[in-house]
């Protein structure tokens, strides 16, 4: 009579796998389905091309600022409230940006609309990692981990080629609408399969200055390196934004090691193994960052191949990232997530290695190889390193810590987009182009210098890719009391 007990748990605990994953599948895909509809954006509101991506730019800016403020109200108000409340304005937001700026003609209700959106993407995947570990019982929490990021990784990998679809042979209000079913079907299993818990009472009082001083200074910052190349390093603008940077960052520092309740425990970094995983996070996903920017201009410019086969190539990246992903989350408590780690910088090392190499007259089989071994090792240790770093800490810091690990796919990949764009630049040897050049003015560019360029952006990947070999054999996999047991007291209700 168990069995059925046992088997009805387990596909329960599958469908809340694949709810939370769809929630993070989703809030990736609409930071990117809007790249592909920009020009169409940017002619129907009559706009230059920089002012439309704001789009973007605002979408990823809440993102980033506000991920921690909500991993914290998460562990005060229950995960089940934060992710329906979450997905409810996701999906209204996302019939307000296909609606309202079209109704309006207004350009600047897209941008509004985007910001509402955003919120609500931000609050269903601050909470992802969190909800893993609070209800996903442990012998297949590194199998969702993997799932969720996996998913993530998908969802940003395929808006592109998704919004291309929709905005040609439909409209670009059309990369909103598709949301609305998908964020309706994830309310409704939310609901279902996600346990119900008591509401906490706060500690001392919410911590509002922290919550103003990590949005003022992350904004602040991912503002300086997505704009920075482009309008220039000593813009009056750019040196102001990395003045307030810095001293909202070094006051949130400051005023976190001094709050009683604080938004994000500055303490926890310094536990050697918690803050050697996190760097091991962050730089897989800094040099990453600048193959998915670099490699689709260099198939175009350099190889001169169509959209099309420039997206069918670079879909090998995501296909490493899933296998990688997936199966360093099966792995994670067979062999240990320090083991995956150590063996994954293998596939890495040598797919920087076959790129920095490229060269023009070689087959795009070889770009493939190269982009599979790279999607590979960075999706196992991107699970194994999350995984490392969530089930070291209390159950009392799941949302914070879970905010935090998407904090890390967030705010490396943008500093590693603006990093490789300007060392690509300072590869290229005419002249003109290095100072406020962006990657979108390079047309005119032979395609030897044009190759020098993505050669010493390649090679400067490589260099970076050998220091993670350091933090993935010194960072130890360390497990919290709380999470020795087979499963959590969460995962009882269901």
């Amino acid at each position: 009579m168990e069995v059925p007990d046992n088997t009805g748990k387990r596909n329960r605990f599958t469908i809340l796998m694949v709810t939370i994953a769809l929630a993070n599948f989703m809030a990736a895909l609409d930071s990117s389905i809007v790249t592909v509809a920009l020009p169409t954006i940017s002619k129907i509101f009559n706009i230059l091309p920089g002012t439309a991506s704001l789009v973007i730019t605002v979408y990823i800016l809440v993102m980033a600022g506000c991920v921690l403020i909500f991993g914290k109200i998460s562990d005060v108000i229950g995960f089940k409230r934060m992710f329906l409340s979450g997905f409810l304005i996701f999906t209204l937001g996302s019939v307000v940006c296909g609606f309202l700026p079209a109704l309006l003609n207004s350009f600047s209700a897209f941008v509004v609309s985007r910001i509402f959106q955003a919120i609500g993407a931000t609050m269903i995947t601050a909470i992802g990692p969190g909800m893993v570990a609070a209800y996903i019982p442990i012998e297949m929490r590194g199998k969702a981990m993997g799932t969720i990021f996996t998913m993530a990784a998908l969802g940003m990998a395929i808006g592109p080629t998704i919004g291309g679809i929709l905005t040609q042979y439909l409209s670009w209000s059309w990369i909103f609408f598709i949301n609305i079913p998908i964020g309706l079907l994830a309310i409704l299993c939310g609901k279902m399969v996600i346990p119900e818990t008591a509401s906490k009472p706060w500690k001392l009082g919410f911590d509002r200055l922290g919550s103003v001083l990590i949005f003022v200074g992350l904004s602040s910052l991912l503002f300086v390196f997505s704009k920075g190349q482009a309008f220039g390093w000593t813009n009056p603008i750019i040196l102001g934004s990395v003045v307030l940077a810095l001293l909202t960052l070094g006051g949130f520092v400051w005023y976190e090691l001094t709050v009683p309740d604080p938004l994000l425990e500055i303490r926890l970094f310094t536990r050697k193994n918690f803050l050697l995983t996190t760097v091991l996070v962050v730089l897989v996903n800094f040099i990453m960052a600048g193959i998915m920017y670099l490699v689709p201009f260099y198939l175009q410019y350099v190889k001169e191949h169509t959209p099309s086969i420039v997206g069918i190539i670079y879909t090998s990246l995501s296909i490493g990232l899933m296998i990688g992903g997936i199966l360093g989350g099966v792995l994670y408590h067979k062999v240990g997530g320090r083991t995956i780690n150590i063996v994954s910088w293998v596939p890495i090392f040598f797919g920087y290695l076959l790129l920095s190499s490229v060269q023009t007259a070689m087959s795009d089989w070889f770009v493939v190889l190269s982009l599979l071994l790279i999607g590979f090792g960075s999706g196992s240790i991107i699970t194994s390193g999350s995984n490392m770093i969530i089930n070291s800490v209390s159950k009392q810091y799941q949302g914070m810590v879970s905010s935090l690990i998407n904090l890390l796919r967030f705010f490396p990949i943008t500093m590693g987009v603006a990093f490789f764009n300007i060392i690509f630049m300072q590869g290229i040897p005419s002249t003109g182009i290095r100072n406020g050049g962006t990657i979108d003015s390079i047309a005119g560019i032979t395609i030897p210098d044009l190759t020098l360029g993505f050669d010493h952006a390649f090679l400067c990947t490589f260099m970076i890719s050998i220091i993670i070999v350091l933090f993935a054999f010194f960072a130890r996999q360390e497990v919290h009391p709380d999470y020795q047991q087979t499963v959590r007291d969460e995962s009882q209700a269901l």
